[in-house]
């Protein structure tokens, strides 16, 4: 089984074990997210390390180790990526699978269960974008949008899509939802490690708000800003970002 493969497998059956524990009827609100986060993190770190054992890890349920800093790969997973929303009902949270090697994110596949069983965008089988729309749509937090995106997009004509986790967010830019995700109010390498290989891997462009590339698998696992967006908007996006920052 390639890397790609075993990330959709384990994305999509981590959405199937969250949909039964939502389903089960057994929690609500903050409970319920709670119990979606240790099922599917306890599925995906004991499939990972039975199949590939020599790989490191890194997820946001367990204790970080400094150990895989020696390592060229290291897998980085959020089991539950949108945590409020799968409590509150919401259909926009994730599942995000990625492998990073030399720091850079190779491999991903995010599960967006709450669309319905086995939706899964991964990055070994991309699609072809859909058309775009003719202004920007740029997704942001539904609960704190980032005054910055908030800022570009009015200077650029466009609209403002509210939306929960990071990866629903960057999903829709792939899915033709949205041509902008922009987000400046910092993240951690599992909020975008899954979600940044299966946009790349679709054509999208992916970095941080000045243009440098994302890095994975850093001691310091903080990631201050990053953006996903239409390449053809890209460089209005980022020169924009430049203007007000100036």
């Amino acid at each position: 089984m390639t890397d790609a493969e075993l990330a959709a497998r384990l994305a999509a059956a981590a959405g199937e074990l969250l949909r039964g524990v939502r389903a089960s009827g057994v929690f609500s609100g903050k409970a319920l997210g709670k119990a979606g986060d240790a099922t599917a993190n306890q599925f995906l770190c004991h499939a990972l390390r039975h199949m590939r054992p020599e790989d490191a890890l890194l997820s946001e349920e367990e204790k970080d180790s400094p150990a895989r800093l020696g390592k060229n790969r290291v897998w980085i997973v959020d089991p539950l990526d949108g945590t409020r929303e799968f409590g509150e009902d919401r259909e926009d949270w994730a599942v995000h699978v990625a492998l990073a090697i030399d720091g850079a994110a190779a491999v991903g596949a995010v599960a967006l269960p709450g669309l319905g069983a086995g939706v899964v965008l991964r990055s070994d089988a991309p699609a072809p974008l859909p058309l775009m729309a003719a202004c920007p749509r740029f997704v942001v937090s539904r609960t704190r949008p980032a005054a910055q995106a908030e800022a570009v997009a009015a200077a650029l004509g466009g609209t403002l899509v509210p939306m929960g986790s990071a990866g629903a967010k960057a999903m829709a830019v792939v899915r033709g939802e949205a041509e902008v995700y922009l987000h400046s109010g910092g993240q951690y390498e599992w909020d975008s490690c899954a979600p940044v290989a299966v946009a790349a891997a679709h054509g999208l462009h992916c970095s941080r708000l000045d243009g440098s590339p994302l890095r994975y698998n850093q001691a310091d696992t903080y990631i201050p800003d990053l953006l996903i967006c239409r390449r053809e908007w890209a460089a209005s996006v980022l020169a924009e970002i430049a203007r007000l920052a100036g």
